[in-house]
C-alpha cells in the first residue's frame, strides 16, 4: 500500500495521470467502499488542493455525506436537488462554471463558486453515490475534468470506465 502521493508534470492532465497510476496502487486489495472513498478523497486533495472534495453515497431517496475533506457540508440531499442531486437523477457528470448560476443550487458553502459532480456506478450502472468536488473560483471545472474525474471513480469503485457517446 502507498503511504505518500508524489504528483508528476504540470499540465492538468499530467497531474490526473499521475493520480490515476498512483490511486490504483492505493486501492490496492482493499474491498471497503469507505477506506477507497476516504483515501480518493484526500488523494485529490492532495493533488489539486480544492476547497472540498467529498462523496454522497445513495440511501434510500438521498444522497447521505460520506468521506470528505474541507469544510462541514451538507448532510443530506434529496433526489435531484442541487448539483449533486440533479447528477444522480440524470446520471451524468455535472460541470457548473458558476454556481449562483445553476437554478436550484443548495450553498453548504458561502465559498463555494464552481462545482462538477460525477455520479458512481455499480456493476449494472446503478447509481450508488456521487463525487462532489467544489472550488472558490469560478470555472474552475471543464470537460477535461471531468473525464478524468469519471476515469478516477471507476477505479475507487473498481467499475470499468466507459467511454461516454
Amino acid at each position: 500500500m502507498a503511504e505518500t502521493l508524489v504528483i508528476e508534470g504540470g499540465s492538468k492532465a499530467e497531474r490526473y495521470q499521475s493520480l490515476e497510476k498512483q490511486l490504483i496502487a492505493l486501492l490496492d486489495g482493499e474491498p471497503d467502499p469507505i477506506a477507497r472513498m476516504a483515501n480518493t478523497a484526500a488523494a485529490l486533495q492532495m493533488t489539486f488542493g480544492w476547497l472540498w472534495i467529498g462523496f454522497y453515497r445513495v440511501v434510500g431517496e438521498q444522497l447521505v455525506l460520506g468521506p470528505f475533506q474541507g469544510p462541514i457540508a451538507c448532510t443530506r440531499i434529496a433526489w435531484g436537488k442541487g448539483v449533486c442531486g440533479g447528477s444522480w437523477a440524470q446520471n451524468k457528470t455535472l460541470v457548473v462554471p458558476d454556481v449562483d448560476a445553476f437554478p436550484g443550487h443548495i450553498a453548504c458553502s458561502s465559498l463555494s463558486r464552481s462545482e462538477v459532480v460525477v455520479p458512481l456506478h455499480d456493476a449494472d450502472g446503478k447509481v450508488t453515490g456521487v463525487l462532489d468536488v467544489d472550488s472558490t473560483e469560478l470555472a474552475t471545472f471543464d470537460d477535461e475534468d471531468g473525464y478524468w474525474l469519471e476515469r478516477l471513480m471507476a477505479v475507487m469503485t473498481g467499475v470499468s470506465y466507459k467511454v461516454p457517446a
